[in-house]
């Protein structure tokens, strides 16, 4: 199944500005993203997306491919999240008829995210026979035990099981997307424009290699994290 990797990043980042290029255990952070893709042993190219020359000239010393400058339509606050992997998808296609069966979408502020990962994901896709994988990890806050908070202060439940749950052990497993990879078959794709298509298998990772990088305080905690990997 040939498989590419492809990496958005955007130069425009509001959060933290130059987050994709900012050094993290002492390299740009797309380049861990980089990294897990070129080593992992499905992927077949690792293609970045970007409309910074700066991003491209970090992702292109990473080992990355970088074919073309997103157009600036696309690299906007507003631009949905399926616009970039479309783009580049058929930007392939056009310019160089390359038609990989899978697509996966690999976000760089998920740098704890390794090869290991990518490949058990596509593992998971075909042993299920799914259309797409998406990495998951547990709910850090059930909902079942979060609370509204009313305007005279009055607090009340935000759900209601029925009968009530008291012990942790008793919640029904839970689980939040973490961005870290989205693993699709790019005939699926293109069809039905999303990464999340119905037939959709989750593939779980640990909170820990789920870190999103959106704050500075993340991206001192990826640093921290990995130089302790590294050690």
């Amino acid at each position: 199944m040939s498989l590419l990797a492809l990496i958005p990043a955007r130069g425009g980042s509001k959060g933290v500005r130059g987050k994709n290029v900012a050094l993290v255990a002492g390299r740009p952070l797309i380049a861990w993203t980089v990294e897990a893709a070129r080593a992992a042993r499905h992927v077949e190219r690792v293609v970045v997306t970007t409309d910074s020359p700066e991003i491209a000239e970090a992702a292109r010393a990473a080992g990355a491919e970088v074919p073309f400058l997103r157009p600036d339509e696309l690299a906007r606050d507003d631009t949905p999240g399926i616009a970039p992997a479309l783009h580049a998808t058929r930007w392939l296609d056009e310019h160089e008829a390359y038609r990989p069966e899978l697509v996966c979408y690999l976000q760089p502020t998920s740098p704890l995210r390794r090869a290991e990962h990518i490949d058990a994901a596509v593992e998971l896709l075909r042993e299920k026979a799914a259309d797409a994988a998406v990495s998951v990890t547990p709910v850090e806050h059930h909902p079942y035990w979060t609370k509204r908070l009313a305007p005279d202060g009055r607090l009340s439940d935000f759900l209601t099981p029925d009968p009530p749950i008291t012990r942790r052990q008793d919640l029904p497993p839970l689980y939040a997307l973490n961005g870290a990879l989205y693993l699709v078959r790019r005939a699926v794709l293109l069809a039905d424009e999303t990464l999340f298509p119905p037939n959709t298998v989750g593939y779980v990772m640990t909170p820990r290699d789920s870190l999103d990088v959106d704050t500075p305080f993340d991206l001192e905690l990826a640093d921290l994290l990995l130089r302790a990997r590294a050690g």
